[in-house]
């Protein structure tokens, strides 16, 4: 029992330094990697998927997971080995589970093992941070665990004042579910208010307060940042109205 406090008090220890790492998180690209806090974090061409129900990450967003499965533990150990890297994937809803590629959605987020904390039932605990969208290309394997081959999915609208519109009318949303009494910690809800990252903003958004998965998803796969500001625009209006109800 006290290994098993100790860890969860480790846990919460590396939560918290990925959670401020987040707030102050620099990110930039550059051709084959990604800019992160001044470190350069260089994607590679294939990346193990972990094929989720209800769960989709977004770039910039922090997703704590409990791996068990003997297959992800497989899957746990060889990221480790490698890059500390590996995709989150939705599983279609028509699906109760998945057993090839078809049953998962083909556009992802990697995510960087930020912290990890294993147990002595070889079980793990781990902090998943965002860094990029991708989409699968092809898969080397698909069992135990899939490895895809990646493509990287970039936005493509340059911020204009239309966009800045968007992003204003997101944060006046947010301050309403604020005021029903939902938001995020203190620390990232004064961020976001000095925040000047529209795409960044939206991801943080749509991951914290969209509920229905599907949504997500469909926020997740939108290229352009204008138009995945206005899904979010109409998803909030619709999660401040079941809020009031």
């Amino acid at each position: 029992m006290e290994a098993v406090d100790r860890s969860a008090l480790t846990l919460q220890r590396f939560h918290k330094s990925a959670f401020d790492c987040l707030l102050f998180m620099q990110r930039t690209y550059r051709k084959g990697g990604i800019t992160i806090m001044g470190s350069s974090v260089i994607l590679p061409k294939q990346l193990p998927v972990m094929p989720l129900p209800g769960a989709v990450l977004f770039p910039h967003a922090l997703l704590p997971l409990y791996i068990f499965e003997p297959r992800y533990r497989q899957m746990l150990q060889h990221a480790l080995q490698h890059h500390r890297m590996f995709c989150v994937t939705l599983i279609k809803p028509s699906c109760p589970a998945w057993h090839a590629p078809e049953d998962f959605f083909q556009l992802a987020t990697v995510g960087l093992i930020r912290a990890c904390v294993g147990r002595g039932d070889g079980t793990s605990n781990l902090i998943l941070q965002g860094l990029q969208r991708v989409r699968f290309a092809s898969f080397k394997q698909e069992t135990p665990f899939p490895i895809a081959k990646i493509d990287v999915v970039e936005s493509r609208d340059a911020t204009t004042v239309e966009t800045e519109a968007l992003g204003a009318k997101v944060l006046e949303l947010y301050s309403n579910l604020k005021s029903n009494g939902r938001q995020l910690p203190a620390k990232i809800d004064r961020y976001l208010a000095e925040l000047r990252d529209l795409e960044m903003l939206a991801d943080l958004i749509a991951s914290t307060f969209v509920n229905d998965p599907l949504r997500r998803q469909r926020v997740l796969e939108e290229h352009s940042l204008n138009q995945r500001l206005r899904f979010l625009i109409r998803y909030l209006h619709d999660e401040i109205g079941n809020a009031a109800a």
